[in-house]
């Protein structure tokens, strides 16, 4: 009874410690890269291409309808989506757009 117990501790903690996966599963693929596989990675600040992908992400337009994408209406609409995040510098300029798509590539889509 005695050998029993000694060993008890050790039973329980080989129960109760993390297994790795079976060699045949993967592990899940960070969020991270699957956002980055999105983002246009070639496209220019401002393109057409651009705008596209932070509509994408932040769903400004509706089947088409809602601000013409880069104008002052669409930016409001950008900023108000990123909240507290959304960037300080002045709506549409370089520094602006920079900076959304530097926020948008490290954020879950919305």
């Amino acid at each position: 009874m005695r050998h029993f117990l000694a060993l008890l501790p050790l039973a329980l903690l080989a129960a109760c410690s993390p297994s790795s996966p079976p060699p045949d599963q993967k592990p899940p693929q960070p969020k991270a890269t699957a956002i980055a596989q999105d983002t246009p990675d070639n496209a220019e600040l401002g393109s057409p291409q651009w705008y596209e992908w932070v509509d994408d992400r932040l769903h400004i337009s509706d089947d088409g309808h809602g601000p013409d994408r880069g104008s002052s209406e669409w930016n409001n609409a950008v900023q108000h989506k990123l909240g507290q995040e959304a960037p300080q510098s002045p709506l549409g300029s370089p520094q602006w757009q920079q900076a959304v798509d530097a926020l948008l590539r490290t954020r879950p889509a919305m």
